[in-house]
């Protein structure tokens, strides 16, 4: 424990945002640098509690009390290698990951919780700044080879893993290049894709074969696959978006959000010299209120849209823990993201019930009413509230409302793996399918999750397609399938 009296004498703080005109004239991360002394103070506010909560609410159970120590006496090196003992890719959890641990840490019963999230990204950073990020080669090569089918976050955690266990690795992507929802799905504002390359650099440099346009099922079939592979990890992702099935769901200039943000990001990286679906001048609404409707609302600002509002259909969430809602729990508290704080206007407690034509098949208008949430046996519905009617005017609409599971695709379908009753792939305590050595990790086994729960399932999914093919494993498993989040 770094300062005994850290936390006592240190208030939380984090790195301010860029300007909003500025950060608007371009796409780049939108924080400033943090002064190494700031976050001396802020990794000693780390209390070392008897029982470190913060590791359990971390699925990959990173050891945060220690690098918060390490950091605070100036041993980057030595923190670098605790945190890289969990966790394949801090730069990334360290940027996207909403920080389960910060609402378990201990001293947020009764005090804002230590800057966990900072400290982590600023340790990544300074290694490889410093070059400490170097490949890891395996010692003997086992001659067993497995493919990782999706290069996702518990795609790449897997990969990375079975490579350095000594296996043959071979990455499958249907998408052009590689990173799946990091590379098209998160905007250059909230991750610059140079943070993937980097990593991406060091995979390959260890062995890690990838090779992206390639879509199993269709360009390579499963048994194509089963023939050259001892193991086949599926990390596909939940990629099946939710759709709103009202009257004019039909018109023109409705789309998803994964149909609106990957060409956004193409432009960035140079593929287009401008998108096919902008918010350039046009009155945007978007529907869906999480971290994906704030991507599309942080995109449409930066293509210049004349307004933008989101709508969410449960209420304004309070600005402090409800009594039913205690520590260590996810607290359910209004948050203000980057791109909230950029403009726009939020909407809750609202349902869109139809889509409004504008005489020549364009969306002109959304119809709405207010909703009140209700609890019937504990089941949750939303009572329409007579006399909350309202029209908004909207070109482009928006849906981010989340994914429902994996895509039903060929691949799933020549393989022949079992589904839940929520569409997801079955699997057993050993991240096994029904299919003989076929495994499966991330959202397509959980369904819709957070980026640490992907990497941890990699992590553990590799650590069982290891301890089947060699009869014994030292890679760790931070997890099991049935482990869930505090919620």
């Amino acid at each position: 424990m770094g300062d005994i009296r850290g936390f006592m004498k240190y208030e939380r703080e984090l790195p301010r945002r860029r300007p909003v005109e500025q950060r608007l004239s371009d796409w780049r991360e939108v924080y400033l640098d943090f002064p190494d002394e700031k976050l001396r103070h802020q990794a000693s506010r780390c209390m070392d509690c008897g029982i470190p909560f913060c590791n359990n609410g971390c699925p990959l159970g990173n050891l945060i009390p220690d690098w918060n120590d390490l950091v605070y006496r100036g041993y980057w090196r030595e923190a670098i290698d605790r945190l890289h003992a969990t966790n394949n890719f801090p730069e990334f959890t360290g940027r996207l990951c909403p920080a389960p641990c910060e609402a378990a840490c201990v001293l947020g019963i009764n005090e804002d919780p230590v800057t966990i999230k900072q400290v982590e990204v600023e340790i990544i950073e300074r290694a490889f700044d410093e070059g400490w990020v170097v490949p890891i080669k395996p010692s003997l090569k086992t001659g067993k080879s497995v493919a990782i089918v999706g290069s996702g976050p518990a795609g790449l955690a897997a990969a990375q893993q079975l490579t350095r266990a000594g296996h043959r690795v071979v990455v499958f992507e249907r998408s052009d290049r590689i990173g799946g929802l990091l590379r098209y799905g998160i905007p250059e504002f909230k991750m610059e894709k140079r943070i993937v390359d980097r990593r991406l650099e060091q995979m390959e440099a260890e062995g890690t074969e990838f090779r992206p346009g390639t879509e199993v099922g269709v360009d390579v079939s499963a048994d194509d696959l089963r023939s050259e592979f001892e193991a086949i990890v599926l990390a596909g992702g939940a990629t099946q978006w939710r759709d709103l099935p009202i009257p004019g769901r039909e018109l023109h200039g409705i789309h998803q959000a994964m149909e609106y943000l990957p060409p956004a990001n193409r432009v960035q990286l140079g593929d287009i010299d401008e998108s096919p679906i902008s918010a350039a001048g046009k009155h945007v609404i978007i529907i869906g209120g999480g971290d994906t409707g704030a991507d599309c609302l942080g995109t449409a600002h930066r293509q210049g849209a004349s307004t933008v509002r989101q709508f969410e259909i449960m209420p304004r969430p309070p600005d402090q823990r409800p009594d039913a809602n205690p520590w260590p729990t996810w607290p359910f508290v209004y948050r203000v993201s980057s791109a909230h704080e950029e403009g726009g206007e939020r909407e809750f407690a609202i349902n869109t019930e139809m889509f409004v034509d504008d005489g020549a098949g364009k969306v002109a208008a959304l119809k709405t009413h207010r909703v009140e949430q209700t609890f019937d046996g504990g089941r949750m519905s939303f009572q329409r509230i007579e006399g909350t009617d309202e029209q908004f005017r909207a070109d482009l609409v928006l849906l981010a409302m989340g994914f429902t599971g994996p895509e039903h695709s060929p691949m799933l379908e020549q393989f022949g793996v079992e589904l839940t009753d929520r569409g997801n792939v079955a699997r057993d305590d050993d991240w096994s399918t029904n299919v003989p050595g076929v495994y499966v990790a991330g959202d397509m086994g959980r369904g819709q999750s957070l980026i640490v729960w992907a990497i941890a399932e990699g992590r553990a999914a590799a650590a069982a397609v290891d301890q089947n093919l060699m009869g014994e494993s030292l890679l760790p498993a931070p997890l099991t399938p049935g482990a869930r989040p505090l919620t």
